[in-house]
């Protein structure tokens, strides 16, 4: 897993918790590298779980919940350093549409050992859009919330409904999105 995930968790903590706080929690746990993380590194997903596992402990937020608030704040944080992604998108189903065949393209040209999930599309008329995500790793509530982010980012109502599919511990889900307003 590509460290900037490491260091946005991180950043997020730091900005909600203090620097002390999460020193702290980093100092409690026995981590391959004490903690620190190059946004260009790759490191087990397993050990992003486990801060995640911690900060959730520290703050008495489900993991679940955790992870959607991250998945939130990272994509604030592509908004502000990708602009150009949604510039030319009239919504949000058309930015979640692009992730796949766009967004993933160029981040495998600066990335290319990059591990991303997969999104598959399906288009319900000019209203509504189904996305299909399976991932190596159990971060279904993240893409919860980064999806959220993303309608909010185009400030269109929309209902997002999420199914997870199979039984591979929040490793795939349908997310339903029918813009509202």
């Amino acid at each position: 897993m590509k460290g900037m995930v490491f260091t946005e968790l991180l950043s997020m903590a730091e900005h909600a918790l203090g620097e002390a706080a999460v020193d702290d929690i980093l100092d409690g746990l026995a981590l391959d590298n004490d903690g620190a993380y190059s946004a260009v590194g790759n490191y087990s997903c397993g050990e992003l779980m486990r801060i995640v596992g911690a900060i959730s402990d520290h703050t008495a937020i489900p993991v679940p919940e955790l992870q959607r608030r991250f998945g939130q704040w990272v994509h604030g944080r592509f908004v502000e350093g990708y602009p150009a992604f949604f510039a030319d998108k009239p919504n949000a189903l058309a930015m979640l549409d692009a992730i796949e065949n766009e967004v993933h393209v160029e981040v495998r040209k600066l990335y290319p050992d990059a591990e991303l999930p997969t999104f598959e599309t399906e288009w319900h008329g000019m209203r509504a859009l189904t996305m299909t995500y399976r991932s190596d790793r159990p971060l279904v509530p993240f893409c919860h919330g980064m999806i959220e982010a993303c309608v909010a980012h185009f400030r269109q109502p929309a209902e997002i409904t999420v199914t997870e599919i199979g039984d591979d511990h929040a490793r795939a889900a349908r997310f339903h999105v029918q813009l509202t307003g």
